[in-house]
């Protein structure tokens, strides 16, 4: 879910800390991407008709794969240098919402069941997508598929928004890229959405920067993170009848939530019992994530083309002919993006990025310990947790050619 209506209420009241990017402007910059993210938007759109799912020979589904390796070469073409980084365990305050999730996709389920007994395609098209969820298996063959691409992979030792945000501010990236807004809360400098959107050639990269969210909306981080937690985020309940442009104006006159819980009129908004806004506050402020001594090296090598022949071609039914294309594409782009941006032996001259327009709390639960030294692949699967993830997504999708797929189905690259 990330931050409920955090987009709007950003558009809204800090219109400057937002701006539309052409994609090629990240030339040769360093992006961790939500891994999980982009998996499942992948899984809901990347050749599905209705309950019909983009497949190998075996049966089993092949819209992850076909998706990221496209993306990813988009991605290269355009001289980025991505770092997927994937799901460790969700910490325990979190099971509640996926708990959550769990029972709306059940839901779903049962919806349709029914939609397909009566034939209604639209409702077919609706509830399938509902059904969808990112699990082990989609993860491991990412990681593999990623690790034979020469690009690098980062399992967190828990959310990965948080360990993409801790790159960040470490200097590791430039900017981390997801669809959830809490990117923001866990203190990312520099945010991008629509960056993994396959149609993002038309759709511009939307660039968040957190110094200006914080100055727009004249706020401390710590009361952002507030800010977010009474919006409503994954961690816990927000207060009934409080939505953004709401709690904004209770914390600019608060200036923290347990000042507002003193003054609030406790007749008209209902405070959840046991509300734990702390713990979540914690969790934004002290994520799990690995110390700065501990942080992966990012490395970006050349692929192995024998290995993504077998995984592609021979394990998986792609096209050989398109398989060999696409990896000339990619040591063609890792050449390209050797060159350097310009702004290292230039001064850098002022881009034409169009601002969008539109109408210290303390910690008391402490920091949470640290776990081993971080898991980086450039192989093939390895174990991990089942991740899951709900998020609205639309975008055109076009194939690799798969040996399943008809001989006249338009084959085409992401904007290649």
């Amino acid at each position: 879910m990330g931050i409920k209506g955090l987009t709007k209420l950003l558009a809204d009241n800090a219109p400057k800390c937002m701006k539309e990017q052409k994609f090629e402007s990240y030339f040769n910059r360093k992006i961790a991407i939500d891994a999980s993210m982009s998996i499942y938007q992948f899984l809901i759109v990347v050749g599905r008709t209705g309950t019909e799912m983009l497949t190998n020979e075996a049966g089993e589904v092949t819209s992850h794969l076909q998706g990221m390796f496209s993306r990813t070469i988009r991605l290269l073409e355009a001289g980025i240098k991505p770092v997927y980084v994937f799901d460790g365990p969700p910490p325990d305050l979190k099971k509640r919402e996926l708990a959550k999730r769990y029972a709306k996709r059940a839901d779903a389920t049962e919806d349709l069941t029914e939609a397909i007994e009566k034939g209604d395609k639209e409702s077919i098209e609706k509830f399938s997508k509902r059904t969808v969820k990112v699990t082990k298996q989609h993860n491991d063959d990412c990681k593999k598929l990623l690790g034979l691409m020469g690009v690098p992979v980062v399992e967190a030792p828990s959310e990965a928004e948080a360990q993409c945000a801790a790159l960040c501010k470490s200097g590791k990236v430039y900017a981390v890229a997801s669809e959830d807004m809490d990117s923001l809360t866990f203190g990312a400098p520099k945010f991008l959405r629509h960056l993994m959107d396959p149609s993002s050639k038309k759709i511009p990269v939307m660039e968040f920067e957190m110094t200006k969210v914080l100055e727009e909306l004249n706020l401390t981080m710590d009361q952002f993170i507030d800010l977010c937690i009474l919006s409503g985020c994954d961690y816990c309940e927000s207060i009934k009848g409080i939505g953004g442009l709401t709690a904004l104006k209770l914390i600019r006159q608060h200036e923290s939530i347990e000042n507002i819980l003193e003054n609030m009129n406790k007749e008209r908004y209902q405070i959840p019992d046991n509300w734990p806004y702390q713990e979540a506050r914690c969790l934004f402020k002290e994520p799990h994530v690995y110390p700065g001594s501990e942080e992966p090296e990012l490395k970006w090598s050349s692929p192995d083309e024998e290995g993504l022949v077998n995984f592609l071609v021979k394990e998986n039914g792609f096209n050989i002919d398109r398989v060999t294309k696409a990896i000339e594409k990619i040591k063609a782009a890792k050449s390209k993006s050797s060159q350097g941006r310009l702004e290292a032996f230039f001064k850098p001259t002022v881009t034409g990025s169009v601002p969008i327009k539109r109408k210290g709390t303390k910690c008391m639960l402490g920091s949470f310990k640290q776990g081993n030294m971080p898991k980086i692949r450039s192989s093939p699967a390895f174990s991990h947790c089942q991740t899951e993830i709900h998020v609205g997504f639309s975008l055109h999708c076009e194939f690799l050619g798969s040996k399943h797929l008809s001989s006249s189905f338009p084959v085409l690259f992401f904007g290649v």
